[in-house]
Parts: structure tokens; sequence; C-alpha cells
């Protein structure tokens, strides 16, 4: 495990963690590893929500598709990233998301009981990594009112204009790459993608934007 101290120390859940601390907890945590293949199934629909995810390479895709086969994603997770973890601690029976690796991607798995139920020796480092779980928690929290915020406006134009707006304020530029394409933006924005094409056209011949592919720009 000691090669992945460098990605797992940027994670969000062992922040303020010494290495060796580290090294002991993922021992403890029965911590395991596999690699997927892009566009592989990571996790799917009605899998134990038992396990803590994070991405030690690559990248996955979460998604939740309706009773009518519409597909809406939730978000992305790069490296360092974790998911999964928000149901594994809700007791849920199953997940209701689906994860799909963007590309090929090595994935650390954690069992999550034997991370809200301190050992014996009450260590300090596992008070830390309860205090870590529990601030990411609460950070997705804020992503996922976000997302809700934007996916409320009534129209597609303006649910794509506060995704890029809410885009520009996280990068501190009006330039910026969005980590979907047409078909991910749309889905993410639940609407139809050929609406979408239509009004990213429409604004780039109003001058409020440029685009080219994943690549945005705000004029105004």
């Amino acid at each position: 495990m000691r090669k992945y101290l460098e990605v797992l120390k940027n994670c969000p859940l062992f922040q303020n963690i010494e290495d060796e601390n580290l090294l002991h907890m993922l021992t403890c945590l029965g911590a395991r590893t596999a690699i997927f293949d892009k566009k592989y199934t990571v996790m799917s629909e009605g899998y134990p929500a038992k396990y803590i995810g994070i991405v030690l390479s690559g990248s996955v895709q979460i998604t939740q598709t309706d009773y009518y086969g519409n597909r809406s994603i939730l978000s992305n997770i790069e490296k360092s990233g974790v998911f999964a973890e928000a149901f594994a601690c809700a007791g849920t029976k199953a997940i209701p998301i689906t994860v799909t690796a963007n590309e090929q991607s090595e994935i650390m798995f954690i069992d999550c009981a034997p991370v809200l139920r301190t050992c014996a020796k009450n260590c300090a480092f596992h008070t830390q990594l309860i205090f870590n779980l529990m601030k990411d928690l609460a950070d997705k929290t804020i992503v996922f009112h976000q997302k809700i915020e934007i996916i409320s406006k009534r129209t597609t134009r303006e649910k794509l204009l506060s995704y890029l707006l809410f885009q520009s304020k996280k990068t501190g530029s009006d330039s910026f790459e969005i980590p979907f394409d047409r078909q991910e933006l749309a889905d993410y924005l639940e609407v139809d993608r050929s609406g979408l094409s239509a009004e990213i056209s429409k604004l780039r011949n109003e001058g409020i934007l440029q685009s080219h592919k994943k690549h945005f720009t705000l004029l105004k």
C-alpha cells in the first residue's frame, strides 16, 4: 500500500493523518484495489452499500437512471476522489447509482463499518478519519445542492448558463474546460442533446460565449 501514499495523502478522507498511521489504518480497514478498463462498471445500481471507493488513478462517472431509462450524470470523480461514502455511511441496503470508469482506472475499496466504529484504543488518527469523512459528506451535500439549483431552472438556456457561470466561478476564469462532452452535459443538465446544441449555437451567435468541444469562454 505504500506506493499509493502520495495519492491517498491528497484524498479528503486522509487529510492530516501521518504516513505510518495511514498505512496501519488501511490494513485495519481491509483496503483492497482493483483495475477497471474504460467504460467498465465499478459499482452498479443494487450493489451492496458497504464499501467506500477511492480513485487511485484515472476517473469515474456517477450516474443514475430513472424508471423510463433516462440517464442523469451526478458527478465525475477524479484521482484521489471518494465515492459511494454517503450510501455506505447511511446503512442503505443497496446503492441507487452506477459508477463507471471514464478511462482505465485503479480503485481502492474500504469497508465503511470499521471506519464508523472506533477501535478499543481510541486512536487519534481514527478520530481524524471520522472528522474527515463528515467534512467530505458536507462538501458533497453543498455540490449536490448546487446541481439542484442548476437543473431547477426553467429552460435549457437558463440551465446551461447557470452551469457555465458556476464553472467560471469555480475556476476563477471566464475561459475554462468542463468535464463533459455534449451528450454528458445534456445528461448532467437533464435536457435534450439537440436542444442543448441549439442553445449553444444561439449563445455563440449572440456573442455571449465561445465554445469548442469541452472548452467554453464567457464573453458577457
